[in-house]
């Protein structure tokens, strides 16, 4: 049986606060996976890609006080994120937990 945890890539974690304005970050394009955590009340939402990237709320959301693991792209290298409300939202990239 095969241990899926998510392993978190060491000095990888970004904290930023997602406003009405789309802003992004880069990450490490060979992570396998990106965790995001939510530690404010209200949603964000989040797109992955390569490149200069603009995230609106069709994109992925992240729930206030929630936590999710997504797998991304091979040379994927930016996490775009945005929220109406305003929240905090911590950015991890990794292996595995997917």
């Amino acid at each position: 049986m095969m241990n899926n945890q998510f392993s978190q890539r060491l000095g990888s974690n970004q904290v930023v606060a997602p406003g009405a304005a789309s802003a992004s970050v880069n990450v490490n394009p060979t992570d396998k996976a990106v965790r995001l955590v939510n530690t404010g009340s209200n949603v964000c939402y989040v797109r992955i890609g390569t490149g200069a990237q603009t995230a609106t709320t069709a994109d992925i959301p992240v729930r206030g006080a929630s936590e999710v693991i997504i797998r991304k792209l091979d040379g994927a290298d930016t996490v775009a994120y945005i929220s109406a409300a305003g929240t905090t939202l911590n950015i991890a990239t990794g292996e595995g937990g997917i």
